[in-house]
Parts: C-alpha cells; sequence; structure tokens
C-alpha cells in the first residue's frame, strides 16, 4: 500500500482508496504532501487539515471543469467532475458526524458526480425506490450486450463507512458488465444518502432491505429476477451472506473481505488491537448504528455475527480477504468459509503479495481482486444456467 504517512493507517488507507476510484497519482500527491505533518498527531486530530486540502483540489478541479464545459470541452469536463467526487467524497467520509461542512461537501459530491456521469456518458443510471416510508439511493450498470437483454444482475452493499460512488470507482460495475451482466450499487442504511439525507440507521436484519432491493430489480425489464447475486465489501461481509442466508431470491454471494464476528471484533478494538477504517471511529459507529452512546452500542454489537447464519447460505459463496489485513483477522475468513456448510459451492481466496491486495478489502491493488471477483461471478452464473455471459 502507498504509505504517505507512517504513522497513520487511516489516511494511508483513505489515499489508497482515492487511487482506487480513479484519482489522479499527481493529484493525490500534492495533497498528501501537504499533510504529512498534520499526520503526526494522529488519525483523529488533524482530520480538519485533511478535509481542506482534499477539498481544495476538488474545488480547484470543478472550476476546471467549468472552464472545459464554457470551451465545448464536455468529455474532459466531466473527466474532471470524477475525480473532483472522489475527492470531496474522500475529505468528507474522514469527519466527525457534526463537523458542518461535510452536509455541504457530501452535497458536492453528488452533484459532481452527477456530472461526471452525465458529461462523460457513463454508463450509470441514478435510480431511487421506496423503503419504509423513504426511499433508497442507486447506480445502476447495464450490462453489454444487445438491448433489452434479460441480463443477471448483482447488488453491491457497501460496508461501514463507504458510498455507492466509492463502489463504482472501484470499476466492479464495469467489469461485470463487459462479462455480461448489470450491477446495482447500493445506499443501504447506515451508509451515504440513507444514513446523511434520510437518517436511516443501519440494522442487523439486513435481509429486509436487501429485499427491497430485489423488489426493485424485479420491476426492471433488462433485469433477470431469477439470477441476482449479492456482493460486498468490509462490514458488508457482514451484510451480504446474512442477506444471503435468510433472503432466498439471491442466487450467490460474495464476501469481499470476511467479516465473521463484527460485533466481538468491537471489544478487540477497544482494546487496541487491530486498525480502524476512519477517524473519530467510536463517534461513528454510533451514528451508522443509531446508538446514543458507547456503553449502548457495546450492549449492542454481539449482535452483528455470522454464528447460526452462515450455515443457511445454499447458494455458491465466494470469501476473499487481503492475507495482510490490518482491519480484519484473517481467522474470521476461516471461518466465515468452513461455517458455510450447505453452500454447494464455496471458495476462500486469500490475496497475496504475489498478486497484490493483502490489505483491507485489497485497498493496495484492488484491480486483481476486482477482476478475480468478477470472473468467478461470471463463471458461477454460467453454471446456473445463464446465456450471454462470458470471461
Amino acid at each position: 500500500m502507498l504509505e504517505y504517512f507512517p504513522s497513520n493507517y487511516v489516511w494511508n488507507l483513505s489515499a489508497n482508496l482515492a487511487l482506487s476510484m480513479g484519482g489522479n497519482y499527481g493529484e493525490v500527491d500534492t495533497i498528501c504532501r501537504k499533510l504529512i505533518d498534520a499526520s503526526k498527531n494522529g488519525d483523529d486530530a488533524g482530520t480538519e487539515a485533511f478535509f481542506f486540502a482534499w477539498c481544495e483540489q476538488a474545488d480547484r478541479l470543478v472550476q476546471l471543469a467549468l472552464e472545459d464545459e464554457a470551451k465545448g470541452r464536455i468529455l474532459s469536463a466531466g473527466a474532471k467532475y470524477g475525480r473532483a467526487s472522489t475527492y470531496y467524497l474522500t475529505a468528507e467520509r474522514m469527519q466527525e458526524r457534526n463537523f458542518a461542512p461535510r452536509k455541504e461537501v457530501f452535497k458536492k459530491m453528488l452533484d459532481s458526480f452527477a456530472r461526471f456521469v452525465k458529461l462523460h456518458e457513463e454508463n450509470c443510471e441514478r435510480v431511487t425506490f421506496p423503503y419504509q416510508g423513504k426511499a433508497l439511493a442507486g447506480l445502476f450498470v447495464r450490462a453489454e450486450g444487445p438491448a433489452g437483454r434479460h441480463a443477471p444482475c448483482v447488488v453491491h452493499m457497501n460496508g461501514l463507512d463507504s458510498t455507492k460512488e466509492m463502489i463504482y470507482g472501484s470499476g466492479i460495475a464495469q467489469s461485470l458488465a463487459k462479462r455480461g451482466i448489470s450491477s446495482l450499487m447500493v445506499d443501504q442504511p447506515g451508509v451515504g444518502e440513507a444514513l446523511r439525507l434520510h437518517d436511516l440507521p443501519a440494522i442487523v436484519e439486513c435481509e429486509i432491505w436487501a429485499a427491497a432491493v430485489i423488489d426493485y430489480l424485479e420491476t426492471r425489464l433488462d433485469v433477470d429476477p431469477d439470477r441476482i447475486g449479492v456482493s460486498a465489501w468490509s462490514l458488508g461481509g457482514y451484510y451480504a451472506p446474512r442477506a444471503a442466508a435468510f433472503e432466498k431470491r439471491i442466487k450467490l454471494c460474495v464476501a469481499w473481505g470476511a467479516n465473521y464476528n463484527w460485533g466481538e471484533l468491537q471489544k478487540r478494538r477497544l482494546a487496541r488491537e487491530g486498525d480502524c477504517p476512519v477517524p473519530h471511529y467510536w463517534e461513528h459507529v454510533q451514528w451508522v448504528w443509531g446508538k446514543k452512546s458507547l456503553e449502548e452500542f457495546m450492549a449492542f454489537a454481539p449482535r452483528v455475527t455470522l454464528e447460526n447464519v452462515v450455515d443457511k447460505i445454499t447458494v455458491p459463496f465466494l470469501v476473499t480477504h487481503g492475507a495482510k489485513d490490518r482491519q480484519i483477522p484473517l481467522e474470521y475468513a476461516h471461518q466465515e468459509y468452513e461455517g458455510a456448510i450447505n453452500s454447494p459451492k464455496r471458495e476462500l481466496k486469500f490475496f497475496t503479495e504475489r498478486e497484490g491486495g493483502v490489505e483491507h478489502v485489497s485497498a493496495d491493488n484492488q484491480d486483481n481482486a476486482r477482476d478475480y471477483i468478477a470472473d468467478w461471478i461470471a463463471e458461477t452464473f454460467i453454471e446456473l444456467g445463464a446465456s450471454g455471459i462470458r470471461t
């Protein structure tokens, strides 16, 4: 993993994720060099400096994009809006929940991403659908191939602190589209728009909102309702298997980073064991799960486990994990795989230094992990009888 900040894993992770989402190396280099001294103060203390450095570059790109638009250079403008959205997102997700400027920057991120999709002519459709009197938002990427084709579809769920735009930036949906498979990336309860704009916290019973997502997909004429899968990274390594265990319309499942016993992990983190994904971590998890105190959160956390759940998965199941993941213990990957005794096809894949992707959700090299996952999904859909799929 590229490490500008020798004593600050959280900031390094964020910079690498920005690069994985399509950030420009020169721009990221400029940002990070400004922050080296601030990073030495710890994960939390320098986050405002982190915020303004990333926003400064994003604002500059928006101005450059507007200049391109004025000259009729629409594709160039779109590309700049895309990188601006990545930098706004990188700035926003690292702040404590009550940091007032993050609200405006989240809106800037959504606006820049929408301009990117439109002007850069991305294969990406923003969708919304009802959920418990409110709405969930997603990004739909169509499978490449004949128009009107009923294509298999994968629902991509977020982790603790990612958004649908981060998943889009990883390239997994585009990789699947080339293989003939559509994707829907969702801001589920606890993340992205659901949390920030609709005050929808995460729930243990993620199959409830997974059902709402599949209900929506079943209304689309371009989706094969009999071939819908789920994939998710980080904390999504809990969500996706749980959804597949209880929502039987799901036909395959990928845990991009195992998360067998996330509740137990919180006790280990309190004991300073392992690294956290974001600054202000304990405040963040209370916000995500709708808890009012650390005590309330810690009493609740043991419910977030796949014990007595993964054995209910009856579909093909892939678990991937970075061999040097600093956040989630490798033992959780073994437990998640070994517990899925009723899966007709299960696989555990550790990414090593040979192929890259050894960090959490392979943040150091998402390309190889992404392609491995896309190939496994394509091969599995073929085994399930899908046509028009290639690898």
